[in-house]
């Protein structure tokens, strides 16, 4: 359905199901299919949010199980946005818009502390809720053969291996790793939202919880290691403090050792579910936030998995960029980009998606080949011959990995650390945001 269509579509179910005539309404300028929507019904004005269909992840939990559980949470008494029903066509469901900001970086220092106490608080109440209504509404939970903090990543990793279309030897070392060394047995079983840290605040209070996406029935520590890879987006980092308010709040002893494992595998999510698009982009994706967003939480993850067993990283030497024989017309469409004039927000996205994709490519042409034999070279090192293209390097790394018993892990590390670094200098130019790495401290076990 063209844009126009869909929009006629929301004025329509609006009018059926809200008896109300829409006033005004905007395509969000996101990565996902998004509306604002007012609404008048009589005297009174809705203020609306329409939440569509991912065009390019592949998670395992759908729309439609976001919905219910948003649902259950709200008339729990949760801090989230009332559900008002859902569409077919589009794919999407409506609920309430909620004003706010989502970081903390503009807050006075504060009053920051009291809205992450506010949201630990809420996790601890989510935690506490009878799973009842929750397994009647068939909310994704362990079967028999499970466990409350594996359910997450056995549904992305169906999905994963359900839409693989390339070779991807990082995936597999690390869900072999994790199929060696499963996280530590709970016997709670709990609401959970897993990609927590995200909130809308209005600089004194906490105002709602926000993309429930992969909500479900599992391990509550699995709540607490995700947002840490927000540290920087949200623009608080005390865990300890926060971690603490959870253990007074919920009466429950927060176990850091899971909490270690948890944000390992949670920081995974990101690749299992962008393979397929990184491999064949959709219409519509974000080739290069989807990118940036992997690389990064990619370099989170084997920083976590070094820390658990104790291997020390070392950083790669720089790359001098080289002149390419394409530099005069990258530099035209980049300069043309950066000063181009959008005609609306939607556009204005686009463009800016459209400009790191021309910078990326622009950086390739300079350092891509350099990195490729990088790569290849150490590849070599543990699969005794040098493959010919990183296509051939990454399948035979991957057969490697698929029979390794674990003697190659500390090896392994280094080298997937090593080309993580490099992958993240191909993003952009050197210094650029989209090429920088922001680590997230790791997690004190006292």
């Amino acid at each position: 359905m063209e844009s126009e269509g869909q929009e006629q579509a929301i004025i329509d179910w609006i009018r059926r199901h809200l008896d109300a005539e829409v006033i005004g309404l905007e395509r969000q300028p996101r990565w996902r299919p998004a509306w604002f929507v007012e609404a008048q019904r009589g005297s009174e004005t809705l203020r609306l949010y329409v939440r569509g269909e991912r065009v390019d992840a592949r998670i395992g939990f759908d729309l439609n199980h976001e919905m219910r559980l948003q649902k259950l949470l709200h008339d729990h008494g949760i801090p989230v946005p009332r559900v008002h029903g859902w569409m077919d066509e589009p794919t999407a469901y409506v609920m309430d818009r909620v004003e706010g900001v989502e970081h903390l970086n503009e807050t006075p220092v504060e009053a920051r502390a009291g809205i992450m106490e506010s949201y630990m608080k809420a996790l601890a109440q989510i935690h506490a809720l009878d799973t009842t209504s929750f397994i009647e509404a068939d909310i994704i939970r362990a079967g028999e053969n499970s466990a409350p903090g594996r359910i997450g990543m056995e549904v992305y990793e169906k999905a994963y291996r359900a839409n693989k279309k390339r070779p991807d030897p990082f995936l597999e070392f690390t869900l072999n790793w994790l199929r060696r060394n499963p996280p530590p047995a709970s016997a709670r079983e709990s609401v959970i939202l897993w990609d927590t840290g995200q909130f809308l605040h209005d600089h004194s209070r906490l105002q709602t919880l926000i993309d429930l996406e992969i909500g479900h029935l599992g391990d509550p520590m699995m709540d607490l290691a995700g947002f840490r890879m927000r540290a920087r987006e949200i623009g608080f980092s005390d865990f300890d403090r926060l971690y603490g308010c959870y253990e007074a709040e919920s009466g429950q002893r927060v176990n850091r050792e899971a909490i270690r494992h948890h944000y390992f595998s949670f920081a995974l999510c990101n690749q299992l579910a962008f393979h397929a698009a990184l491999a064949e982009p959709p219409a519509g994706s974000d080739y290069m936030m989807n990118l940036r967003w992997c690389t990064e939480t990619n370099l989170y993850a084997i920083e976590a998995l070094a820390d658990i067993v104790g291997v020390a990283l070392e950083p790669v030497e720089e790359m001098p960029p080289s002149p390419a024989p394409t530099q005069p017309a990258h530099t035209l469409l980049v300069d043309w980009l950066r000063h181009f004039t959008p005609s609306d927000p939607q556009e204005a996205h686009q463009t800016r998606s459209a400009f790191r994709l021309a910078r990326h490519l622009e950086r390739a042409s300079q350092i891509g080949l350099q990195v490729e034999s990088a790569d290849l070279d150490e590849a070599s090192g543990l699969l005794g011959f040098r493959p010919d293209s990183s296509f051939s390097g990454d399948a035979a790394l991957e057969k490697f990995i698929q029979v390794d018993d674990g003697a190659h892990d500390e090896a392994l590390i280094h080298l997937f650390y090593r080309r993580l670094l490099r992958g993240l200098s191909l993003l952009g130019p050197k210094g650029s945001a989209i090429a920088t790495h922001y680590p997230v401290p790791g997690v004190s076990l006292s």
